[in-house]
């Protein structure tokens, strides 16, 4: 059995050990050494170019290096008839969160206005609302948006999450569907984008959604940057419908040096870091569901090409 590792020069590094540890079961081949294709077996990926899948003529499974596959299904070559599997890693789960809370803690206590208040040598108290009284809300309940927002919860916010169809969540209202969307907008003055990225979801931050949202809201967007009309938001913040936004995820990776978010007053970003892959974790999840599709049990997170995840 062969294992092909693709991703990045820097992922490949920091994958050493772990790979190593594969090599017990499998071989491992990292591109671009991949020998010959026809031996490939198993495909451990991440933004592969279109094509590249395709040219693996004796693939059995596709695992992602993260949790979405939109990297994935949006090759049109991908071969279609194979498995794909996305990861869920408890350490990704609990990185995002910590990501999450850290940013919608930053927007109720004003961190930007204070930021601005530094800068300009002014000494001044802002009103500050109590966290029971601030309301958040999290498009995506799965398995990152429903920790988010059990973490957020335990800080005493008002939380409520949007689903494409209807979850519970202990001590979260919720809201699904498109008719759950303009309600959950309605009540959301911290909005939290968590949704994977499939055609449904494709630029649903934009002006029509954004001016849902009550005067003044923020957003945190730490899914994929497709999911957001970035000119849309530009807009909504030179309005002031939007106060302030927190972008962990662009429309082009590295976010372009001359791009008006690098220096907006109003926007905070960080370089698509809120749950990286951790390999001592991530590791021991793909070996097992490689050893799942070797003896022919159910593999764990395997995705339905039809919803996109």
């Amino acid at each position: 059995m062969a294992l092909l590792f693709r991703s990045t020069v820097d992922s490949a590094a920091r994958w050493r050990a772990q790979l190593t540890l594969l090599k017990r079961e499998l071989e491992v081949r990292v591109w671009p050494d991949i020998g010959n294709p026809v031996d490939i077996d198993y495909a451990l990926v991440w933004r592969p170019e279109p094509g590249f899948l395709a040219s693996l003529p004796n693939l059995k499974l596709i695992l992602s290096l993260g949790a979405g596959v939109d990297h994935l299904l949006g090759d049109p070559r991908s071969p279609r008839h194979l498995p794909i599997v996305r990861l869920v890693d408890p350490h990704m789960t609990d990185a995002m969160s910590e990501y999450v809370v850290l940013q919608v803690l930053r927007l109720h206590r004003r961190d930007l206005d204070y930021r601005a208040q530094q800068e300009a040598g002014i000494w001044r108290e802002l009103d500050q609302q109590n966290a029971g009284e601030r309301r958040v809300g999290i498009l995506g309940l799965g398995e990152l948006g429903q920790d988010a927002a059990r973490k957020l919860r335990v800080l005493g916010f008002d939380v409520a999450g949007w689903t494409r169809s209807d979850k519970t969540v202990a001590g979260v209202r919720s809201y699904h569907g498109p008719a759950g969307l303009p309600s959950l907008l309605a009540r959301s003055e911290i909005l939290v984008c968590l949704l994977p990225l499939t055609t449904e979801t494709e630029g649903i931050l934009n002006t029509r959604t954004l001016a849902l949202l009550p005067k003044g809201a923020a957003l945190v967007n730490a899914a994929r940057g497709a999911h957001l009309v970035e000119g849309d938001l530009l807009d909504a913040l030179a309005s002031g419908q939007i106060s302030a936004a927190v972008l962990d995820v662009f429309c082009e990776e590295p976010l372009p040096a001359g791009h008006r978010f690098w220096h907006h007053p109003r926007v905070i970003v960080t370089p698509h870091v809120a749950a990286f892959t951790n390999p001592a974790t991530a590791a021991p999840i793909i070996l097992d569901n490689i050893r799942r599709f070797e003896e022919g049990r159910s593999l764990l997170n395997r995705v339905d090409p039809a919803r996109g995840y």
